[in-house]
């Protein structure tokens, strides 16, 4: 009943975007905490990005600032990841999350739900 479920990942070129998509189903992402992680081969997770409630604090770790964007569509009951610039080293398993928490900085919190990811590759 409550699940998140990431789309629009996929191959793209060194310099090139993707959008990734979290639609959530049976709560409401309105009153959550959200925050993009991702995970590359051989490596441990991290995050990318978060929002904090009603969007009022956007965070980014810094490999990804200036060229990523994460925002919100409360209608579509959605938050979506705006990837520019994209780089090699940005290849992984991108995952949505969600938490019932306010945090200044929202990659650290108790994350409840988790999609099951989406992946990006990023290859000449």
């Amino acid at each position: 009943q409550l699940q998140l479920v990431e789309s629009g990942g996929g191959l793209v070129q060194p310099g090139g975007s993707l959008r990734l998509s979290c639609a959530a189903s049976g709560f409401t992402l309105d009153y959550y905490t959200v925050g993009w992680f991702r995970q590359a081969p051989g490596k441990e997770r991290e995050g990318v990005s978060c929002s904090s409630l009603s969007g009022n604090t956007t965070n980014f770790i810094n490999p990804v600032k200036g060229r990523f964007t994460i925002s919100r569509d409360n209608a579509k009951n959605t938050v979506y990841l705006q990837m520019n610039s994209l780089e090699l080293e940005d290849t992984a398993v991108y995952y949505c999350a969600a938490g019932q928490f306010s945090s200044s900085w929202c990659l650290t919190g108790p994350y409840e739900y988790w999609g099951q990811g989406t992946q990006v590759t990023v290859s000449s």
